[in-house]
């Protein structure tokens, strides 16, 4: 994949590549994560060296990286799984961020991990990275994009309402979560809450399931 496209921040245009990353952006990689997951998201989730050689050599196509003047400026990573929506961890599904348990025959592109710099943020890269994998699904033939989102903002208010009222008020646009409120703004739709997705403080330890259906994709009918 490689393509770019103008970006503004500030009403200043920048621009901005899209194309799949390798060894050379292992280090820039990392140093992302840390800067868009600080403590108190635990630091053993952070990408290693060893998971991304991983991405590159099983799914090479699903390893995408926002690129300016230069510098990564985000990244997002994917599998393709066999998944209808089934109940599951973040770690069972991804192999622990190794996607181990890609599946090319799968039916479904898994998100593993969205990340943007902090400085990058509010001015559509994020969206752009998600409008790549949709390309991908597209491309691929695949019936959709999953994944299990964050919603960070739920720390906030965990003592005054259970996580399933939170998430329905950021769906009526009652209360903006800084993931979840972001990924619907991309295109994601939400399906149903996860207990124990992740080990996550700020989100409960909770995922919510979200989904982007390809519009082009049609069943096969068996005779």
């Amino acid at each position: 994949m490689y393509f770019y496209q103008y970006l503004f921040q500030n009403d200043t245009p920048f621009k901005t590549t899209i194309r799949n990353y390798t060894d050379s952006d292992f280090q820039q990689l990392i140093d992302i994560q840390k800067e868009c997951f600080p403590p108190p998201f635990p630091s053993d989730l952070w990408w290693t060296e060893e998971q991304l050689e991983n991405h590159v050599q099983l799914f090479p196509e699903g390893a995408i990286c926002a690129e300016v003047d230069g510098e990564l400026a985000g990244s997002i990573t994917t599998l393709i799984v066999n998944n209808h929506g089934e109940a599951h961890t973040w770690e069972e599904i991804t192999d622990n961020g190794s996607i181990g348990t890609h599946d090319p025959t799968g039916n479904a592109l898994y998100v593993v991990d969205i990340s943007v710099r902090p400085r990058y943020r509010k001015t559509g890269l994020g969206k752009l990275l998600m409008q790549a994998l949709y390309h991908l699904v597209v491309e691929l033939k695949l019936e959709s994009v999953l994944g299990g989102s964050r919603m960070p903002g739920f720390e906030k208010v965990k003592d005054q309402m259970d996580p399933q009222v939170y998430l329905d008020r950021v769906i009526r646009g009652e209360c903006i979560d800084p993931v979840v409120s972001f990924l619907m703004k991309a295109g994601r739709t939400p399906l149903k809450l996860m207990p124990n997705y992740l080990d996550d403080p700020e989100s409960g330890n909770y995922g919510v399931l979200m989904q982007w259906k390809n519009p082009f994709f049609k069943k096969i009918k068996k005779i």
